[in-house]
């Protein structure tokens, strides 16, 4: 659609101008008697209170215009001048069209477009542009003009009060050619009811049920419209009304006699705001001394022992009254009481730190005896490894020890459990130093030679084994250092060795 003077009000082209605009191109400006703009059939769309452009030029190769008038046609039928323009007497114009309307050009021959100033609702309607040639006659064409009307908004805002019932909250309106859309964005919980009426007004209802909590919430309406970029938006808040939330505030349970700049404050909430408070005191009047400023009661002396008592406010708005009381107690000594509670409070706070430090030295000591205990166990797990490996060590070494001189026999009834400690200590004994070794030092025991000691009765060999056996640990312990201490013949019991056998000659 083609749109001009925007400033003064849109003359919008339906699509048969382009039509025109192709025509134009292919049979060019000049036609034989015919009309140049516009095309056979347009239809025009113009705001209210803005100007609207009728074209119509016409060209002829012979001959001249000599009259161009415009009519409009009404919707009973009938037909009304709207301005005539004559190649020599002057152009008129008739009706409420006077004033209004007038030629585009200062040459209406040349050029008969029509300008309306200030297009109104009643100009809607089919225009008619009449051109009076010579030689050739007369020719027409018509228009179809539209007008719209920029949409005329409002919304009428409900006050309610808390407890009512479900009712309208508020009601926007809207009228417009063509007629507009409305609609609610907010997000309270109601209900939308949409309305029209002749003339393109539209309205629509929001209906809820109040509640204190929604006051103050959002609740606009949107209007629509063909003419409009994007939706036009009345701001609203919803108003609720409810009755004063009092609560007394400024006695902190300490006041004590003498006490100065005493008060006790009656805040309070409600839509609207309290104007009207009130003071009393349960069973008699306020004590002397005290004044009422606002919301607050001051006491503008020391307070007094007879000062306490049940202290009731009442707030009150255009909706209801809101109450509140406190118990106020005066102590003569309050001080040291406040001082004991304040030092329960400071041992109760430090027992606590105690318990805390307690319990986190106890996890300390805990974890601490964890780690070592698992210390310990790896250092015995390796200890006892190390024991072992002597141990098989030592056995080695015992048994690599053994005499493997085939002259030197041991009768095989002696017991397993001394051979070996018998032959480690007879090697001990052939390693002694030089110079100490004689005749005994050397010991050969030929094969089927017993020692005299399995002569002996049995009780007699138990002893001898008990102090074998500590020979011998001794024995393996001095193996294991790697040292052998000098073993002198005299260190066994004789008992234990019997009588020596004397060297084979």
């Amino acid at each position: 659609m083609w749109m001009a003077s925007r400033s003064w009000g849109a003359v919008l082209v339906g699509p048969c101008t382009w039509l025109m605009f192709l025509a134009l191109g292919r049979f060019g400006v000049s036609v034989w008697g015919d009309f140049v703009e516009p095309p056979p059939s347009l239809s025009l769309l113009s705001m209210a209170e803005g100007l609207t452009r009728l074209p119509c030029l016409f060209r002829v190769q012979e001959g001249q215009v000599v009259q161009v008038s415009w009519t409009r046609e009404r919707p009973d039928g009938g037909k009304e001048q709207v301005i005539t323009a004559h190649h020599t007497e002057g152009h008129t114009e008739f009706g409420r069209f006077s004033g209004r309307v007038r030629f585009e050009s200062s040459d209406p021959m040349a050029n008969a477009a029509l300008i309306i100033g200030s297009t109104e609702v009643s100009d809607e309607g089919t225009y008619t542009c009449h051109i009076s040639t010579f030689p050739s006659g007369n020719f027409e064409r018509w228009l179809s003009l539209t007008v719209w009307t920029m949409p005329i908004s409002s919304l009428e805002p409900v006050e309610m009060v808390e407890g009512q019932s479900f009712r309208v909250a508020a009601i926007c309106r809207s009228v417009g050619r063509p007629p507009p859309r409305l609609s609610w964005d907010t997000e309270l919980v109601g209900q939308s009811q949409n309305r029209s009426s002749e003339g393109g007004a539209m309205s629509t209802h929001f209906s809820l049920h109040p509640l204190r909590s929604m006051n103050g919430q959002p609740l606009d309406c949107l209007v629509w419209h063909p003419s409009l970029d994007k939706p036009r938006r009345i701001a609203n808040r919803l108003v609720v009304h409810f009755p004063p939330d009092t609560a007394v505030r400024g006695y902190d349970e300490n006041w004590v006699v003498g006490l100065e700049g005493a008060s006790l404050r009656c805040e309070s909430g409600g839509n609207p705001k309290p104007q009207s408070f009130t003071w009393s005191r349960r069973g008699g009047a306020l004590p002397e001394g005290v004044r009422m400023e606002g919301g607050a009661l001051w006491f503008d002396r020391p307070l007094a022992a007879a000062d306490g008592g049940v202290y009731e406010c009442v707030a009150r708005n255009s909706v209801g009254v809101g109450k509140a009381e406190a118990e106020v107690m005066v102590a003569d000594s309050p001080r040291r009481e406040a001082s004991f509670s304040g030092l329960v409070t400071i041992l109760g706070a430090a027992a606590g730190a105690l318990v805390v430090v307690m319990v986190i030295s106890m996890v300390i000591v805990s974890l601490y005896h964890k780690r070592r205990n698992r210390k310990l166990e790896r250092e015995l797990s390796k200890t006892t490894e190390e024991i072992c490996t002597m141990s098989r060590q030592a056995s080695f070494r015992r048994v690599n020890s053994v005499n493997t001189d085939p002259r030197i026999q041991v009768d095989d009834d002696v017991p397993l459990r001394l051979e070996s400690p018998m032959r480690t200590s007879l090697s001990s004994l052939s390693a002694g130093p030089p110079g100490k070794r004689d005749s005994h030092s050397t010991l050969s025991m030929g094969r089927g030679e017993r020692p005299a000691s399995h002569n002996s009765t049995r009780r007699g060999e138990r002893g001898r084994d008990r102090e074998m056996d500590t020979y011998v640990s001794n024995s393996i312990i001095a193996l294991d250092s790697g040292s052998h201490a000098p073993l002198a013949p005299s260190s066994l019991p004789p008992s234990v060795w019997g009588p020596l056998p004397h060297p084979r000659s």
